[in-house]
């Protein structure tokens, strides 16, 4: 456990929290002293992580939910502070690639489905529009509390594909400025992470394929591709109170890609 923790008596909750970033991030905020609530449609991995933070000393359980459905969402945050009493943070980093079967690259905007531009929205950005829906009651009731969503460096740049993915963390990024104004009365803080590329299961084909992995890591002035504990970390500063001046920031966590942007042209896929 961490010796000094930043996220001592706060109730947490993370969505995507069975793999990569989530499960990372629910990691982290254990060892900071949070109990957390760690929530995913895969309830092998989420009762994995929640067991693993409880091992280490942590305090944490798994709760099934699919982020795109409103009623799952009242059931599991009612429950999450039933059980710790408050609700202090959320993170939203459940998300879904939108990319095809045998192609690491997928659809552009011409050859896109409408089935998959719905499955990738209704995820991606209707899950975090439905956590912030739900998390400012119990927050407000707290004082306060951060909201913290995981967007991606390709809610700020294109690229020439994949445009479900881009166009859902595009909404993201708006809904965090919006609701950042809306409820700064109420000391709720909402903050966006814009992770570059990280090394998770969602990108371990594009990593691994001889092209786009290479073009990826050439984009990457720091020559490597980051760690789902990288982005955690962000995520563990905006949830603390050493951000409590923090609200509509954009965290962007990218090795640098996006700086090195205006003289490289960015890489295919999501990020």
């Amino acid at each position: 456990m961490a010796s000094e923790k930043r996220l001592e008596g706060k109730a947490a909750f993370v969505t995507g929290g069975a793999s990569g970033i989530g499960a990372e991030t629910a990691r982290v905020f254990g060892e900071h002293g949070a109990s957390v609530t760690v929530t995913d449609i895969d309830d092998a991995g989420g009762e994995a992580v929640a067991k693993e933070i409880v091992g280490a000393g942590g305090m944490a359980a798994y709760r099934h939910l699919d982020t795109s459905r409103e009623t799952e969402w009242e059931k599991a945050v009612a429950e999450a502070v039933a059980r710790y009493g408050r609700l202090d943070v959320l993170v939203n980093a459940a998300g879904i690639s939108g990319r095809m079967p045998d192609d690491p690259t997928s659809p552009r905007v011409d050859d896109l489905t409408l089935e998959t531009w719905e499955r990738v929205m209704s995820v991606n950005a209707t899950g975090v529009f439905l956590g912030a829906k739900h998390a400012v009651a119990p927050m407000r009731d707290a004082g306060g509390g951060s909201i913290v969503n995981v967007v991606s460096i390709y809610g700020m740049v294109g690229s020439d594909s994949n445009a479900s993915y881009h166009a859902s963390k595009g909404a993201v990024r708006s809904l965090t400025r919006a609701a950042a104004i809306q409820y700064a009365p109420y000391k709720i803080r909402v903050n966006g992470v814009y992770p570059g590329f990280i090394d998770t299961g969602m990108t371990k084909e594009v990593h691994a394929h001889p092209l786009h992995g290479g073009v990826r890591l050439e984009a990457t002035p720091l020559a490597e591709f980051g760690q789902p504990r990288d982005i955690a970390l962000g995520c563990l500063y905006l949830a603390s109170d050493d951000a409590r001046f923090v609200t509509g920031s954009e965290l962007v966590i990218d090795g640098g890609v996006t700086a090195a942007a205006l003289k490289t042209s960015l890489p295919r896929e999501d990020a």
